[in-house]
């Protein structure tokens, strides 16, 4: 199945999303932070990243477009 990063600062949704992920056979990365998420992203590359848009620092929106400005994760 697919591997998808879940990037979000609330513990419990992304414990709720690795959950029914998992459940489904996915491989799950996580991040608690924008910033944390977009290094992963570049390093690991996965399928598909799940973003929440409220967060300190670097927000969703933000790091989104750092994802699809870099040739490397564009495609995600």
């Amino acid at each position: 199945m697919a591997r998808i990063l879940v990037v979000d600062d609330s513990p419990t949704e992304t414990q709720a999303f690795r959950t029914m992920l998992e459940k489904n056979g996915h491989e799950v990365l996580s991040a608690e932070n924008g910033a944390d998420g977009v290094a992963l992203a570049r390093q690991e590359l996965p399928d598909v990243v799940l973003m929440d848009i409220g967060m300190p620092g670097l927000n969703g929106f933000q790091a989104t477009r750092q994802l699809t400005k870099n040739p490397d994760t564009q495609h995600i």
